[in-house]
């Protein structure tokens, strides 16, 4: 496939483009993603190319969003919708977790739901307590649902298209910060597998799990670690519900150490569950020091830049705490 570096926001613009272009029946929803482009630029010119009857800027209520993509996606639309902030979904909860999860099993398989909705998620720009939250975890309890967090443009072109394909519904949570990173991404259409985790780095000391901004900050952190000797693996887990726990396991025994890196508050966080089904299988009997989990403070996203990078992990926290744990700390 021919490759070629753009950003992350622009991968998100081809997949859904070529997504538009491929099947009549996607189309897109959401606050300001019209003329204004979306929130953060995203959905940039799709209203030039594909006209605002597929392009449709909707009023300000979640809720009616969300409720309105469930019913087109019911009969036989596939509508992608745009959240301005993952933290705004909790005004549409009960559209996600009662209706659009649900319907598929409550009508015994004859009705499915092929809707996509897309958020921005995490920290860094200074939004504060009410646009910083990251929320997989609500997301990846609830039966039903799909959640993947793509980390680079290639994955969030791949998982994409994946979603859009997919005949249930799919969360994408696209971390805000990596909008405007970059990486190769093929011109054609291709999907990635939801429900495969990626080994992304190989290394025989420690394993990194991760998940969205966190897997570049593991394999930054890895390259540093490397100078002083440490072979770190990386894990990108990717697609949160369904999960797959087999690159986790196969470098646990590898390694005999995991350490579980993301933003969210440590709290009941995705990464407890990766810690509980590790401590349930097999590769426990290969664990030479405790697993580790390395996530935010329980606390609101502060706005103060000093105290918001403090809550989170940072790169230094992310090396230090790899060397505490080939210490046995």
């Amino acid at each position: 496939m021919s490759q070629r570096v753009i950003t992350y926001a622009e991968a998100v613009r081809e997949a859904i483009g070529q997504a538009m272009e491929a099947d009549p029946s996607v189309f897109m929803l959401g606050e300001d993603i019209g003329i204004y482009g979306g929130a953060f630029g995203v959905s940039g010119d799709l209203i030039q190319r594909f006209g605002p009857e597929r392009i449709r800027d909707t009023p300000i209520s979640e809720l009616g969003i969300v409720g309105a993509a469930v019913g087109a996606a019911l009969v036989g639309m596939k509508p992608i919708v745009e959240i301005q902030f993952s933290d705004f979904t909790a005004q549409a909860m009960d559209q996600i977790v009662n209706q659009a999860a649900k319907i598929h099993f409550m009508l015994g398989g004859e009705l499915s739901v092929p809707m996509v909705l897309r958020a921005p998620t995490g920290s860094g720009t200074g939004a504060a307590a009410q646009h910083s939250q990251s929320l997989e975890s609500w997301f990846a309890h609830v039966p039903g649902l799909k959640v993947v967090m793509p980390s680079s443009p290639y994955e969030v072109k791949g998982l994409l298209l994946s979603a859009i394909d997919d005949p249930n519904p799919v969360i994408v949570l696209e971390h805000k910060l990596l909008y405007k990173t970059s990486g190769e991404v093929p011109e054609e259409m291709y999907r990635i597998p939801i429900g495969v985790s990626n080994l992304v780095r190989e290394g025989k000391d420690l394993v990194m799990v991760a998940t969205g901004i966190m897997v570049s900050r593991c394999l930054e952190a890895a390259q540093e670690l490397s100078a002083i000797g440490i072979d770190v693996s990386v894990v990108d887990v990717r697609s949160l519900t369904p999960l797959d726990m087999g690159p986790i396991e196969d470098q646990i025994r590898k390694t005999g150490r995991v350490m579980l890196v993301q933003e969210a508050p440590k709290h009941v966080g995705y990464m407890a569950e990766i810690a509980a089904r590790i401590s349930e299988g097999p590769a426990i009997y290969s664990l030479l020091e405790p697993i580790k989990r390395v996530c935010g403070m329980d606390v609101p996203i502060p706005y103060a830049p000093q105290l918001e990078k403090a809550v989170v992990p940072q790169l230094p926290g992310i090396i230090s705490a790899a060397q505490e744990l080939l210490r046995g700390v």
